[in-house]
């Protein structure tokens, strides 16, 4: 996760009321590191690292989803982690079941719909980030094997049974280059007029996020939502 992507899910957390946090997986303990000994915050990660001030650190794997005896949090962040999990939906449940009544679900990952990754997708087959693993499928390494859009995000999250997830704008939200604008300009046209066409709030607020800049251009993706009931 690149440090400005980090700066800004910081200055979202700012804005946010918690007081306990699961950091899932917790890799390196930048999170821990970052938020200081103000709040008690909980890792998980495969490798069970123990670096920063975490309380409690689990050794476990995310695609069972989250231990039953973890108990419940304020806020839950999956940095970098849900492309690295085969079972997402399950993973995803079980972040919402353990989440406080107003929490706070955050995900980041690499985002696949930007311009130069669709061209990469037509002509090789595969995404930036996301290659052919022939002969290097390792169980417990970090491979990406799961490659998500917005779209895709919302699709899960509202399986999962939570609300639509927002786009928390990062430097990583805008284009690299000036022709990704030109190349983006069919899919905001096709999103504008299927939002114009919605029947219902959901599906123009879904039509609006898809079409966005964050979504069609950026390279990477922090989405958040809130449970509030």
């Amino acid at each position: 996760m690149q440090d400005t992507s980090k700066e800004a899910l910081l200055a979202y957390l700012k804005g946010l009321s918690f007081k306990t946090v699961l950091d899932a997986p917790s890799g390196g303990g930048w999170l821990t590191k970052a938020l200081g000994n103000e709040v008690e915050i909980d890792g998980i990660d495969l490798y069970a690292q123990t670096t920063g001030n975490y309380r409690r650190v689990w050794q476990h794997d995310l695609d069972t989803g989250l231990p039953k005896n973890i108990g419940t949090y304020d806020l839950i962040c999956c940095c970098e982690g849900i492309e690295h999990v085969g079972n997402p939906l399950l993973l995803l449940k079980s972040f919402w079941n353990h989440l406080n009544l107003d929490g706070t679900l955050v995900i980041t990952t690499p985002n696949v719909w930007y311009p130069h990754s669709r061209l990469q997708y037509y002509s090789r087959g595969f995404f930036p980030g996301f290659p052919p693993l022939a002969d290097k499928v390792h169980p417990g390494t970090h491979m990406h094997i799961t490659p998500w859009s917005w779209a895709q995000l919302y699709v899960y999250f509202r399986l999962a049974g939570c609300p639509a997830p927002d786009i928390i704008e990062e430097p990583l939200s805008k284009p690299k280059y000036f022709h990704e604008r030109l190349l983006s300009l069919p899919g905001r046209l096709y999103c504008k007029r299927k939002m114009t066409k919605a029947k219902t709030p959901e599906e123009a607020a879904y039509w609006a996020c898809a079409g966005s800049e964050a979504s069609l251009l950026g390279r990477h993706l922090t989405v958040a939502c809130q449970k509030l009931e």
